[in-house]
């Protein structure tokens, strides 16, 4: 554990950046550091021991700037010597990081630098980090921050500064904390809310995946996210010789529940695999009451999952139509969850509902067809119909998908309870 600040505004950033690891001492006692920038050129001070320490060397020097990094450390690479206290830099010194957090694939990917020709001055995995910026800089700060990010592994709450893209923090984090502090005239950077108390009250808790630019009048987010397929081709989203869709969807039915059941069943275990289920498993062993909400088709597919749950799987079910769902109160708890069935993931009131029952902390399942759909991306958890592209506006195959998805969650989640092996092969 480590503790990470950082500074952009008006004032002198040395105090600020001071005064918040004093807040943050706890993460560590092995070493700090600071570094400052002005006019391009860099004042770095580290020192071995408590932050005492650090602050005796500062003693006498006169450091300005209105950006700057500070950190403390707790040894995890390395031993803790002045070379290995943060900020850590890359070859010509222009590029500055510090590092809470542990990169697992440092190894290779320093034997790979070190063979380009670039020079370590650290045994920690951190300074990894600076040498990867420095081989994908082009000018834009955290454009090379995000492409370094792609090489590496591990957990990460990083700040990083540069002579060469000036007045500029860019921050990211991924499993370690990091928050924003917003002021006016002013932004910082730390991994708890005491060292950011001192300048605002005003936070934005960056979330894993999100890449943060602070610059002295205004700052923004970015978000990296996965590159996902599409499961179906272009030829199935054609008529294929049929005079419309709706008949070619038609004969398309018996497709449809192979697709959805492909590669699910277990039947030696009377069970089945849900791997877009696993992630809450347990969760879901202590669910009493089910509500499914739909809309439509998907509506009519969730009355019929609503007697297969309470028949074979034991819960309490009941479907709803999204539409007037969120309009009524809801009697709630812990032991409730919800499925919410739509072939598109973009049906607007049972998005709606689903945001609702998000905001009372219910656990949110999805049944959808599409890939990456607001639905898909805003449940905790949910199965896909892999029903293919649906083009007519009455739903055929996709209907059938959606049950054959909701009788296997009844076996999933009665055989959690006491459906019997046979029933469950049945």
């Amino acid at each position: 554990m480590c503790g990470i600040v950082g500074y952009i505004g008006k004032k002198e950033a040395l105090p600020i950046l001071i005064e918040g690891l004093k807040r943050e001492s706890y993460r560590g006692y092995d070493s700090s550091g600071i570094v400052v920038l002005k006019d391009k050129k860099e004042f770095l001070v580290r020192a071995v021991g408590k932050l005492e320490n650090l602050e005796k060397k500062l003693e006498g020097k006169k450091i300005e700037g209105n950006i700057g990094l500070g950190h403390i450390r707790w040894a995890s690479h390395g031993e803790v010597t002045e070379e290995n206290a943060h900020p850590h830099f890359d070859c010509k010194k222009e590029i500055f990081l510090v590092h809470n957090g542990i990169i697992e694939n440092y190894r290779e990917l320093k034997e790979k630098l070190i063979e380009e020709g670039h020079k370590f001055t650290s045994e920690t995995d951190t300074e990894v980090m600076c040498h990867l910026i420095e081989k994908y800089f082009n000018g834009n700060l955290e454009e090379a921050v995000r492409k370094m990010i792609k090489d590496i592994r591990g957990a990460y709450a990083i700040a990083v500064i540069s002579k060469r893209d000036p007045q500029k923090i860019v921050a990211a984090r991924m499993s370690s904390p990091l928050l924003l502090g917003i002021n006016k005239d002013e932004f910082l950077v730390a991994s708890d809310p005491a060292a950011i108390l001192i300048r605002t009250r005003q936070v934005i808790n960056l979330d894993d995946g999100e890449i943060a630019v602070l610059k002295p009048n205004d700052f923004f987010i970015l978000k990296e996210k996965p590159i996902q397929l599409i499961e179906w081709d272009i030829k199935e989203a054609e008529k294929g010789g049929y005079p419309h869709f709706m008949l070619k969807e038609i004969f398309e039915e018996p497709e449809a529940i192979e697709n959805a059941i492909r590669g699910r069943l277990v039947p030696q275990e009377g069970n089945v695999k849900l791997g877009g289920l696993e992630s809450v498993k347990e969760k879901l062993r202590k669910i009493k009451r089910l509500i499914l909400v739909a809309c439509g088709t998907s509506f009519f597919a969730a009355k019929v999952g609503e007697i297969m749950l309470q028949e074979y799987a034991g819960i309490d079910a009941r479907a709803e139509v999204a539409s007037e769902f969120r309009y009524k109160k809801q009697v709630l708890d812990e032991k409730t969850a919800a499925i919410f069935i739509s072939q598109s993931g973009e049906t607007a009131d049972t998005l709606a509902a689903l945001r609702e029952l998000k905001k009372k902390g219910i656990l949110c399942l999805g049944i959808t067809n599409v890939v990456g759909s607001s639905q898909a991306r805003e449940t905790d958890a949910g199965v896909y119909t892999r029903s293919g592209p649906e083009v007519a506006v009455a739903a055929t195959k996709s209907f059938l998908g959606q049950i054959s998805v909701l009788a296997m969650i009844t076996v999933f989640l009665g055989r959690q309870r006491e459906m019997s092996l046979v029933m469950g092969k049945r």
